[in-house]
């Protein structure tokens, strides 16, 4: 296994991890709100947090097979990662009719995971077709 597949490895791993770490911390009339990626009671965000832990892990499976294919299907489903993760922290950072929550580490070291994995998955060498 090449150094890059093991480090998208970890990466996706870390991903995994902030979807149960605190996203967001609001305070509103007097509630004391935290929302993580799979708990988002008391707000309309829902559990985005799902659906990173289901990317990651079909990333987790493609960094250990070793096709050309398959490794292009990993661009897609780590770039979609990295897509989601983006929009999890615009959505998660916004202020909203004067309520502007305190974004906490979590939702920043996620997508930092998905930048590296991507970066992991685009600098991977494919393997040599035989001819």
């Amino acid at each position: 296994m090449s150094r890059t597949a093991i480090i998208g490895i970890l990466a996706v791993l870390l991903v995994i991890v902030c979807a149960f770490l605190p996203w967001s911390v609001v305070d509103v009339e007097g509630r004391h709100l935290v929302f993580t990626g799979v708990n988002g009671t008391g707000s309309n965000y829902g559990e985005p947090g799902r659906l990173c832990i289901i990317l990651s892990v079909l990333a987790i499976g493609i960094f250990l097979v070793k096709n050309k294919w398959v490794s292009r299907v990993n661009l897609f489903i780590v770039g979609f990662l990295l897509a989601w993760t983006f929009r999890n922290m615009l959505l998660y950072s916004r202020c909203e009719m004067g309520d502007c929550p305190q974004s906490q580490p979590g939702l920043y070291l996620s997508f930092a995971g998905a930048l590296v994995a991507f970066a992991c998955v685009l600098f991977t060498r494919s393997p040599k077709s035989s001819k």
